[in-house]
């Protein structure tokens, strides 16, 4: 009798991870996986067009929405794509059925991508698989409805998901010069997720002297929310730091930072050359970017195909709390104050704001509370980013107003009317105001009217002239007295006879004054020439003249 001993045979376990492309941008993905000779994984490609998924590089391919879309695609609907999805679900289990882990990765904002992703994330959550989503957001010049359909995609996808991965196709430009085809740029995207997948299957699969195990990377991405990976490749004696700086600050990814990520992978890749310095050197500075209470776990792994190089590898999940935002660290270091909620403080604010009336009035308003009670000071308010907002402090304050109720206060602003500026009244220009050479002219014009008036008076025409019909010529030219002797009558009168007194009447003889002033008395001033000629013009009758004889 024969006895046959045998060792059983072990059965090989190890992690099987899966990648489903889903739509156009994902089969995409998946082909460049493909090319690039990524091992240890499965590919299963899914799509509403029939034409785009005969050309996928995948074994496995699943047709969604044959009786829906009949293959001719979402058009761009995402309802129609989660239709779709909902047609192939039991082909989508069957593929996602023994996976321990699953790559969803898709393009956000057509149909296909952004309808069927959360439908298949749902499906793989439910069974149990460790769901990771590394999707991509479209250009700017794609438009603003594709942007927002992208944008409400995500948000179903991260319901669903363990760990979400966004790269904006607009970062492409950081990285592509004017010479990068089209087709080189989303290569650059697709290597995100090419990344990342090789990261987590280097560590499981080959060997090193720190191997991970797949609980150990389930622990950093199980339900952590969103999530960065980046990874570096340099040479020479500083390519530990530079690795480490180029997997940190990967240009492609949403605008995340490590900071506040709860937990790290790091993955430290190098040939027969690599050592233990260079290993601490890339851990130390990854680890720099993180608090200190992270879960950071750590693998070194060896390539014979990166002889004198050394890449770098990070995972970095849990990261909610974006830039700008306070650590937990942070808000436990500072002093608790009594802070108002932002909505109310704004309230508040546009209150004090929106009551102010002229300076007189606004220190009395903000300084006597309503009902005559002391009001305490209102707590200073802070923000992320330490600024301060302060209750402005009142100028000149002028005088104090009587209490006011809260509807006096939503009612104390009343708008004044617009102050209309009044226009003074237009004077009469003086003679200083005018240049000198017209102050001249306007002198000289003065004097010439000064003498114009005064020589009017001088011939102005006296009453008894008016009656008498008399005026001009005595009045402008001086009177001659002619010192002729007086005669009783003419030589011709005598001889023919007449009497002398009818003479007189037509003759009449000159008064004793002129004869006196004839005679010998000196002749008179101008002035009494004037005057003289004012009463020699004066008639006498004839009857007053006798009684002077």
């Amino acid at each position: 009798m024969t006895i046959n001993l045998k060792v059983p045979d072990m059965t090989e376990l190890k992690p099987r991870i899966t990648v489903f492309g889903v739509g156009g941008a994902g089969g995409n993905a998946v082909n460049n996986m493909i090319q690039s000779g990524l091992e240890g994984v499965q590919f299963v490609v899914a799509n509403t067009d029939a034409q785009a998924l005969a050309m996928s590089s995948a074994e496995r391919r699943i047709q969604m929405g044959a009786h829906i879309t009949e293959g001719l695609g979402a058009g761009s609907k995402p309802d129609v794509g989660s239709a779709a999805a909902e047609e192939a679900i039991a082909d989508i289990k069957a593929q996602l059925s023994g996976s321990h882990m699953a790559f969803i990765t898709a393009g956000m904002g057509g149909g296909t991508g952004t309808g069927a992703a959360p439908v298949i994330a749902k499906a793989s959550s439910e069974e149990g698989i460790l769901t990771v989503g590394v999707v991509t957001k479209p250009f700017q010049f794609e438009g603003k409805h594709r942007m927002e359909t992208a944008i409400t995609g995500l948000a179903e996808l991260e319901k669903y998901v363990d760990t979400l991965i966004v790269i904006p196709n607009q970062n492409l430009f950081r990285v592509a010069t004017e010479k990068t085809t089209f087709a080189d740029a989303f290569a650059m995207a697709d290597q995100v997720l090419h990344s990342g997948v090789a990261c987590i299957t280097d560590l499981m699969v080959k060997e090193g002297l720190i191997n991970l195990d797949f609980a150990d990377v389930k622990a950093v991405m199980a339900g952590m929310g969103k999530a960065m990976m980046g990874t570096g490749e340099a040479s020479g004696e500083q390519r530990a730091n530079e690795a480490a700086e180029s997997a940190i600050s990967n240009p492609l990814l949403d605008d995340v930072s490590m900071r506040g990520a709860t937990g790290l992978l790091i993955s430290i890749t190098g040939g027969n050359d690599l050592t233990l310095y260079e290993v601490d050197e890339a851990a130390s500075r990854i680890r720099e970017e993180v608090d200190s209470g992270a879960n950071i776990i750590l693998g070194a792994t060896f390539d014979q195909s990166l002889d004198g190089k050394i890449r770098v590898s990070v995972v970095a999940t849990g990261l909610e709390a974006q830039p700008g935002e306070k650590t937990q660290e942070e808000t436990v270091k500072r002093p608790e104050v009594a802070k108002p909620e932002a909505s109310e403080t704004i309230a508040k604010l546009t209150e004090r704001i929106a009551g102010l009336q002229p300076l007189a009035d606004a220190p009395a308003r903000a300084d006597k509370p309503a009902g005559g009670t002391k009001k305490a000071a209102d707590p200073v308010w802070k923000s992320g980013e330490d600024v301060t907002i302060e209750k402005r402090v009142p100028r000149a304050p002028a005088r104090q107003a009587g209490p006011q109720t809260p509807e006096d206060k939503q009612a104390s602003f009343i708008p004044q009317p617009p102050a209309v500026a009044r226009k003074a009244p237009r004077r009469m220009p003086k003679a200083e105001d005018f240049p000198p050479h017209a102050q001249k002219a306007l002198k000289e014009q003065e004097g010439n009217q000064d003498k114009a008036g005064l020589e009017a008076q001088k011939t102005k025409v006296g009453f008894f002239e008016r009656l008498t019909g008399r005026r001009g010529a005595k009045a402008s030219e001086p009177e001659i007295v002619r010192d002729n002797e007086p005669s009783l009558g003419a030589p011709e009168d005598m001889a023919a006879g007449k009497p002398a007194g009818r003479h007189k009447a037509a003759a009449p003889t000159p008064s004793k004054s002129r004869l006196g002033r004839a005679a010998g008395t000196p002749k008179p001033s101008s002035g009494q020439v004037a005057m003289q000629e004012e009463n020699g013009d004066l008639e006498i009758p004839a009857f007053l003249k006798r009684q002077a004889n």
